[in-house]
């Protein structure tokens, strides 16, 4: 069972909450390229010279620490070897907090 803790832990990171926010409003799998691109869009940060290697570093920031700890909960299904990610099967009061969140936040397309 997922403690209140948990999912405030979980949304205690920008970029892990525009992860779930995404996540949560799909109905399957996410390839990572595609959650990648969205959350880059969210944060609105311009592009710059480097911008390539900032998705780079955004992607491996996201494989390796954002996405393996909301794995950690039973309604996130992580698959790093086939390359997607997806929310299923969360209760009404998760999606609650995660909805609340996501309005309170309003990440916006660029």
């Amino acid at each position: 069972m997922v403690t209140v803790d948990t999912v405030f832990d979980l949304l205690s990171n920008e970029r892990r909450r525009y992860a779930l926010y995404y996540l949560h409003e799909q109905s399957g799998p996410v390839s990572i390229d595609e959650l990648v691109e969205t959350v880059r869009t969210w944060e609105n940060d311009p592009p710059t010279q480097n911008a390539l290697e900032e998705v780079d570093a955004l992607k491996v920031e996201l494989q390796h620490h954002h996405l393996p700890k909301t794995a950690e909960v039973e309604f996130v299904q992580y698959q790093p070897e086939q390359g997607v990610i997806q929310v299923e099967g969360t209760s009404p009061e998760i999606d609650a907090l995660v909805t609340i969140a996501r309005v309170i936040e309003q990440p916006e397309d660029g």
